[in-house]
C-alpha cells in the first residue's frame, strides 16, 4: 500500500502568502539541506527534539538509512532545494501498536505562520489514512502550546499530560503532553471498495 501512496509524490502545496513549496519524502541527497535546516531551529527549540540533530553524523545516519516504512519523512522544499519543514509519520509494523502511527513537525523560523505545519500535517494524516492506521499520536512538551493548537485544529484532541515527566536536552523536566487523532477509516482506505 505504502508504495502506491508514494507515486503521489513529489507534489505541489500552496501555502499563505503565495508561498509553494515541493512535498516529497527524504531522500539520501538531502543530508547537507537536513542539517542546515535544523541548524537553523534556535537553540531552545532544539531541547525539545528527542534527537541530537545538529551533529552531522545523526542526520547522515538518518539519510543513509532510509526506511519509509517504519519513518516516512516529509519534506517542504524550496525551489532551490532548501528545507522548509520537515514532519514525520512513525508506525511499528508489528506488535500492540501496529494500528497506530506518531506524527511530529518543525518549520523553519523563517517560513513559520503560513501553513507549512498544517500542510504537512493533512499530507500526513492521508498517507496514514491510506495505509491503514486507525489512530495518531503526537507527543509535546507542555510548553508547546502553539503546535497542540495546531493539532487541535486538525482533530487531534488531549489524551494525557503527565507533570515534569520527560527531560530536555539540558536535563530540565517538563510535562509530557500526548494527543491522538481516531482516523476515520472508509472502505476505499480498507481496501474492501
Amino acid at each position: 500500500m505504502l508504495d502506491d501512496v508514494l507515486e503521489d509524490y513529489p507534489k505541489e502545496l500552496g501555502l499563505r502568502e503565495g508561498l509553494k513549496c515541493l512535498v516529497r519524502p527524504l531522500e539520501s541527497t538531502d543530508e547537507q539541506a537536513l542539517h542546515r535546516f535544523f541548524l537553523a531551529v534556535p537553540e531552545g527549540e532544539r531541547l525539545f527534539i528527542k534527537h541530537r540533530v545538529i551533529e552531522p553524523e545523526v542526520i547522515a545516519a538518518w539519510c543513509q538509512h532510509i526506511d519509509l516504512g517504519h519513518h516516512l519523512p516529509l519534506l517542504g522544499l524550496a525551489a532551490d532545494g532548501e528545507v522548509l519543514a520537515a514532519a514525520t509519520l512513525h508506525q511499528q509494523l508489528g506488535g500492540w501498536k501496529r494500528h497506530i502511527g506518531r506524527v511530529s513537525v518543525l518549520v523553519h523560523p523563517n517560513f513559520r505562520g503560513r501553513g507549512l505545519a498544517r500542510g504537512l500535517i493533512a499530507e500526513t494524516i492521508d498517507i496514514a489514512r491510506r495505509i491503514g492506521l486507525q489512530q495518531l499520536e503526537a507527543e509535546f512538551i507542555g510548553e508547546q502550546e502553539t503546535a497542540m493548537k495546531m493539532f487541535a485544529l486538525l482533530g487531534f484532541q488531549p489524551l494525557l499530560r503527565l507533570p515534569d515527566y520527560v527531560k530536555d536536552m539540558q536535563a530540565h523536566r517538563h510535562d509530557y503532553v500526548l494527543m491522538g487523532l481516531d482516523l476515520e477509516t472508509d472502505e476505499e482506505y480498507a481496501g474492501m471498495g
